[in-house]
């Protein structure tokens, strides 16, 4: 899947979380989106672990793309810096815009609004609609719990045994550079 300047969509937390490592991670994820010429597609805040990657990437030199529901603005301080800003009408509008623009989607800490991101992107693929890579970083396993609930639903029948084969998971940025540098090349 050789993608020409690829865009990189990222779900991830409005808030720091308690675990300084996923800032850490956050700061050095944006800056090796940059490094690699890659665009940076996310939710347009400028609060949490999201504005976090986003002011790693823009101070890298990366281009940005952000997405906000209208609602949201304050809440989330639509960061209006970005290459391209968008506002929409509400979180699908918002979901489908950037998955819309991207060529892999990538989950960091954060919470339920971003497993709801990853959910329905993971639905998506399993229902064939699309098959670009998505990759969770776990890290201090924090996503742990969430992939051993996706084992557990293919376990007790109540989705495809491939489910789990719809992402991959990696512990650290450089896995997870390494792994998107392989799938977009």
């Amino acid at each position: 899947m050789a993608v020409n300047n690829p865009s990189i969509c990222v779900f991830c937390g409005a808030r720091n979380g308690t675990n300084p490592a996923h800032t850490a991670a956050a700061i050095a994820f944006g800056t090796a989106i940059a490094e690699n010429g890659w665009r940076l597609v996310y939710g347009a805040g400028d609060v949490g672990i999201m504005g976090t990657v986003a002011n790693a990437a823009q101070s890298a030199g990366a281009r940005t793309l952000g997405v906000i529901p209208v609602h949201l603005m304050g809440q989330e301080k639509g960061k209006r810096d970005v290459t391209q800003f968008v506002v929409t009408e509400d979180m699908h509008e918002r979901k489908k815009i950037m998955y819309m623009n991207s060529d892999a989607i990538v989950l960091l800490p954060g919470g339920a609004g971003s497993l709801d991101e990853f959910f329905e992107v993971l639905t998506w693929a399993q229902i064939g609609l699309h098959s670009k890579p998505l990759i969770i970083l776990n890290q201090d396993q924090y996503w742990q719990p969430l992939i051993d609930l996706v084992a557990h639903i293919t376990d007790e029948g109540f989705a495809d045994s491939s489910l789990g084969s719809k992402f991959m998971s990696v512990n650290t940025v450089d896995e997870l550079v390494t792994v998107l540098r392989a799938k977009l090349a």
